[in-house]
């Protein structure tokens, strides 16, 4: 097995992670829905909690993968989640055992995303970290593009409780092709020398012709993408009342409520071939704007058509921010798994933050059906005035 293979095996393992974290969280919310009556308030709850452990454990788990070793943290996080999921398919009947459950996937989960950030950057240049980057982004980003947009049917045909047993099965698969995975590794990295790293940017980087460096890129990015899961996991969690308020089914809402997800993916695949936003503080900020302008819209629309085209700057702003979190990570300075859970650490903050912000709007204003969204716009807002003050600082 050579190098590249090895890589292609662990794109391989993002894409199933991905396909079955998407089929299990997002339509977690249907399912709460329609089993336990969940709204918008209980939904965004929900997520919060998640969010808020996900802070923590991603810095763990990201420790713990440099400690004891990436393959070994992902051997453990694998199993542990088709445990997860089978546990939940099991106590499907009762809301505090589900939840419960979530805590415990949001811990579990964290042992497998910087683990794979980092392998998939193991052994490259810098030349080699931004196509990896690229390749990463638009794997994970298609998987969850095809996950929802066939979500809503699978949930429709085969039934709520494939909620939990389908990604049972996809994370026991990943295991099992892990365990194959395994057995190459150590041989591969052992036949390929690790290149030499530069300090900074590579010449061509158009940072060397302006003031700000790359650092600061880097902290900027680290601020941005928090605000940006803000906006994505506040979406998540009230689309089912968005999918009520416009009349649409499960399966009508994987059809038109995941066109953002396809945006996005346009976005990888475009960044990870166009270099000329690197270390460009207009693309961010416009970024940082196009988000705030097109969750408003979604959130708010009555029409199903201004909601499908508002999804679609939705996804290229959030594609943006994203690539540009993860890239400047793995760009300045060496690439690790405790860099990786730093960055999946500032994601759980983003993940807390707007969905708690939203529900306590609507407990505090319940006769406002719009609290949610206008507080979510205030706390980004915020974010955008923390982006603008971190650019101006010398």
């Amino acid at each position: 097995m050579t190098h590249r293979q090895l890589k292609a095996g662990y794109f391989t393992l993002g894409g199933m992670n991905t396909l079955a974290t998407s089929y299990y969280f997002n339509y977690l919310f249907f399912f709460l829905r329609d089993h336990f009556g969940f709204g918008n308030r209980g939904n965004l709850w929900v997520t919060a909690l998640s969010g808020f452990i996900y802070i923590f454990a991603a810095w763990q788990c990201g420790k713990f993968a440099a400690r004891f070793g990436r393959v070994i943290s992902l051997k453990i996080g694998f199993l542990g989640l088709s445990v997860v999921m089978a546990a939940s398919a099991l106590a499907a009947h009762s809301v505090a055992a589900l939840l419960v459950l979530v805590a415990i996937y949001s811990v579990v989960l964290l042992l497998t995303w910087p683990a794979l950030e980092a392998l998939v950057s193991e052994r490259e240049s810098q030349a080699g970290v931004q196509e990896m980057v690229g390749i990463y982004n638009c794997t994970w980003a298609g998987g969850a593009a095809f996950a929802y947009f066939t979500g809503g049917k699978l949930y429709d045909m085969l039934g709520a409780g494939a909620v939990f047993w389908l990604p049972a099965g996809i994370f026991l698969g990943q295991f099992l092709l892990l365990l194959w995975l395994e057995k190459h590794h150590n041989a591969v990295l052992a036949t390929t020398p690790e290149p030499p790293r530069e300090k900074s940017p590579a010449p061509e980087h158009p940072d060397r012709n302006q003031p700000v460096s790359p650092q600061a890129f880097l902290k900027m990015a680290w601020l941005a993408n928090p605000f940006a899961y803000v906006a994505i996991n506040t979406l998540i969690a009230v689309m089912p009342g968005i999918a009520q308020k416009l009349a649409l089914s499960p399966t009508q809402a994987g059809l038109f409520c995941s066109v953002w997800f396809f945006g996005r993916f346009g976005a990888f695949a475009l960044l990870w071939k166009w270099r000329g936003w690197h270390y460009r503080f207009r693309w961010l900020l416009g970024a940082f704007l196009l988000l705030i302008a097109s969750l408003i819209t979604i959130l708010l629309a009555q029409q199903l058509w201004v909601v499908v085209v508002a999804q679609i700057f939705f996804g290229l702003a959030t594609g943006l921010i994203y690539y540009s979190s993860l890239f400047y990570s793995m760009d300045v300075g060496e690439a690790s798994s405790e860099h990786g859970g730093l960055h999946e650490a500032f994601i759980g903050a983003g993940i807390f933050l707007g969905p708690a912000t939203g529900a306590a709007a609507l407990t505090l204003a319940p006769q406002s059906a719009n609290a949610a969204t206008w507080a979510v716009a205030a706390l980004l807002a915020i974010g955008l005035g923390g982006l603008i003050w971190q650019r101006s600082r010398r």
